[in-house]
């Protein structure tokens, strides 16, 4: 019996295990890890994008997958229940190796068939997201006792635990982290899926090479990785294709940042764009929402040399401020570098925003504005904030009393503030909240009403420190919209939309989350 013979013998025909052995089983529960928790990340971008409630796609994917783990982990004690030593052993690396195998396709397959799901009958998604969360999590949850019992059967139950515990932790952040800053958006959802599918694969391979018992196995792992990365590719025309169902005009530019899925759609001469599938603006009737978020604002000052423009990264707002010739210098704080690059780059939003940020006068920051506007060492005459919907908590402290509380710093003492406030018409609490909001930190308010198409009537709230008589304002700049006589009436809210009878939004009670998403459930109800 040659060396090389007897080595194998020993490994399969006793308990030892060598370093090179525990390695690879302490590996694997990292990688395990890592690939569970970015696939429960996956998950819940995948439903937060179809579905819009982002606290509750990431709660049932999150939630649900541990909770599913804790079952897989009780499963567990079922495998190989009477077996010791050296049967032990095999039936636990075979049945982890099956378990990998079983995750690989599914892991890959399944967040595309909640996309095709979603197209052909979107009122059952919950439902089905819940199945495969629960179905991927107990899958998940048999992986760690397994790999602990096969190392306590040579290491002990404390060193075991404690060596897979702690490179299960390690594997999660790595996971965590590498979803977000690398996989999404440089591969793209489904081609992530992919991806992910092949770790476990590619970990059944490498306990194969470790184990001669498993090689068998270890070469379907193998044979399984390579073919889902091959198919990695291959799922992206086919996302495409899916998505293509959710709008109804042709897709022409679409990029996945690190932050959010952008669409750019095109019919005749009607150019939108969506984020995370929630429409911006037509260009149809953009310059009717950008006249109204602007102007009003920029009337209401006596100087107008600084402005500070929050979102807005497709550079429609600061189109509009640069019609004011006594404007020195607009900053614009925009989260997502993507977007901005766009709006510069991408030949027919440029032309619509008149290539406005790349005008000598506008310094563009991309950071969180939360963070980054209290800190500017500038006074502004006019602040303009432009935030999507309020319809998730990271986008609520946009709208609380603690952010407008900070940004009062950085406004001059007969400066205005302004921000867009959903539908009036069909959440008639948002914009009440946020007028509450404001005439809350001290602000004299001033809410009112535009009608844009594309959207119905749009709300928007005006603020200063000081009185304003929104029946003198005088439009002094060039539109296709606003008038000096509708500037002047804007203001006069219809009799239909009433404010009043809500909370305050605050950093620790993001209460307009609430008023954003019932109303809006209301609305698509009917």
């Amino acid at each position: 019996m040659g060396t090389e013979t007897g080595e194998n013998y020993i490994n399969q025909n006793s308990l030892f295990l060598d370093k090179p052995q525990r390695r690879v089983l302490l590996l694997a529960a990292a990688v395990s890890s890592g690939t569970g928790l970015a696939v429960e990340l996956l998950l819940g971008n995948l439903a937060s994008y179809l579905m819009g409630n982002q606290a509750l796609a990431y709660g049932l994917a999150v939630g649900g997958f541990l909770a599913a783990m804790g079952i897989g982990s009780y499963i567990s004690r079922f495998i190989a229940p009477n077996q010791q030593g050296r049967a032990l052993q095999r039936e636990m690396l075979s049945a982890f190796i099956k378990i990998e195998l079983a995750i690989a396709p599914l892991t890959a397959l399944l967040p595309m068939g909640l996309f095709a799901l979603f197209v052909a009958d979107s009122s059952i998604i919950w439902q089905a997201l819940f199945f495969v969360t629960i179905l991927l999590g107990i899958l998940a949850g048999l992986e760690a006792p397994i790999l602990a019992r096969l190392l306590e059967v040579v290491d002990g139950v404390r060193d075991a635990i404690s060596g897979v515990l702690a490179l299960d932790y390690l594997g999660g952040l790595l996971g965590s982290l590498a979803f977000p800053l690398l996989l999404l958006p440089w591969l793209g959802m489904f081609p992530t899926a992919f991806v992910l599918g092949a770790f476990p694969a590619l970990m059944a391979f490498t306990i194969g090479q470790r184990f001669p018992s498993m090689r068998r196995w270890g070469y379907i792992g193998l044979i399984l990785a390579v073919l889902l990365l091959i198919l990695a590719p291959v799922s992206i025309p086919l996302g495409n294709k899916l998505e293509n169902n959710l709008y109804n005009a042709p897709i022409i530019k679409r990029v996945q940042s690190t932050y959010q899925r952008i669409v750019l759609t095109r019919q005749g001469k009607d150019l939108r764009l969506f984020l995370d599938g929630d429409l911006q603006f037509s260009t149809l009737d953009e310059y009717r929402y950008h006249e109204a978020l602007v102007h009003p604002a920029m009337s209401a000052v006596p100087q107008r040399k600084n402005i500070l423009v929050l979102g807005a990264g497709d550079g429609m707002a600061v189109r509009e401020v640069l019609k004011w010739k006594e404007v020195e210098r607009v900053v614009l704080i925009e989260l997502d570098p993507t977007i901005v690059k766009l709006a510069t780059r991408y030949p027919q939003l440029a032309q619509i925003n008149a290539n406005s940020l790349k005008d000598p006068r506008v310094q563009v920051i991309n950071a969180d504005a939360f963070v980054q506007a209290p800190k500017l060492p500038y006074i502004f005459d006019v602040i303009i904030a432009d935030f999507p919907d309020p319809d998730r908590d990271n986008l609520a402290k946009l709208y609380s009393d603690g952010f407008y509380r900070r940004l009062m710093g950085r406004l001059t003492e007969n400066g205005v503030l302004v921000t867009q406030a959903s539908s009036s018409f069909f959440t008639p609490k948002v914009i009440s909240c946020i007028t509450a909001t404001i005439t809350h930190i001290g602000l004299k308010v001033y809410p009112y009403v535009a009608d844009v198409p594309s959207f119905g009537p749009w709300g928007f709230v005006l603020a200063s420190r000081q009185n304003i008589d929104t029946a003198k304002l005088q439009l002094e700049v060039p539109t296709r919209f606003l008038t000096t006589s509708l500037l002047q009436h804007i203001f006069d809210l219809p009799k239909d939309i009433e404010l009043g009878n809500v909370e305050i939004n605050r950093l620790t009670h993001p209460i307009i989350v609430r008023y954003q998403l019932q109303e809006s459930r209301i609305r698509n109800n009917n």
